[in-house]
């Protein structure tokens, strides 16, 4: 059983791992670079480092709700929803360690950005921007942060693995 135990544990390390490196960048941030600024700029414009404040969620998505409504879409719901998706990483029989994995990742990202609404008066730091030439629409993809890059990717290889991985090997053979 503690084995077991252990085994649900583990990937709550990513999980503190990611909440950790995203806070720390964000202090890194905040303590550098003027707020509204560039301070860093690699391959030709094509990554810039620099000091945004998000209001938000993804893409700026609810900037213009009112305060009451922010705090409760915004910091109550994904708080509801990382304390359920943690119990049920700790509870469920059916995750493949790479699915637990990836959950802690989710996890911990969600948990970085909610730190900073609580906690950062001009809500979550955004730093890393990206040229994207015009895809989508966009000239630069929304700037980022550690805790958003984590929440993407692993929830990629998360929905990557259950849609291409997760059948294999488990077909029942039948005979008609």
């Amino acid at each position: 059983m503690e084995k077991r135990n252990r085994e649900r544990l583990l990937p709550f390390i990513l999980s503190a791992i990611i909440i950790i490196l995203d806070q720390l960048t964000k202090a890194w941030v905040v303590a550098t670079i003027e707020q509204g600024t560039v301070k860093y700029s690699f391959l030709s414009d094509f990554l810039w480092i620099c000091h945004v404040r998000n209001s938000a969620i993804g893409f700026s998505l609810g900037d213009g709700l009112p305060e009451g409504a922010k705090r409760l879409l915004f910091i109550l719901l994904p708080l509801v929803l990382l304390v359920l998706l943690g119990f049920y990483l700790f509870r469920s029989h059916d995750l493949k360690p790479f699915q637990r994995w990836m959950l802690g990742g989710i996890i911990g990202g969600g948990i970085g950005n909610v730190v900073d609404r609580i906690f950062r008066p001009d809500w979550v730091v955004d730093f890393i921007s990206v040229n994207v030439y015009g895809l989508f629409g966009f000239e630069r993809w929304p700037t980022f942060n550690v805790a958003d890059a984590s929440i993407v990717v692993t929830g990629i290889l998360l929905m990557i693995n259950l849609l291409f991985f997760e059948g294999r090997g488990n077909k029942e053979v039948t005979n008609e």
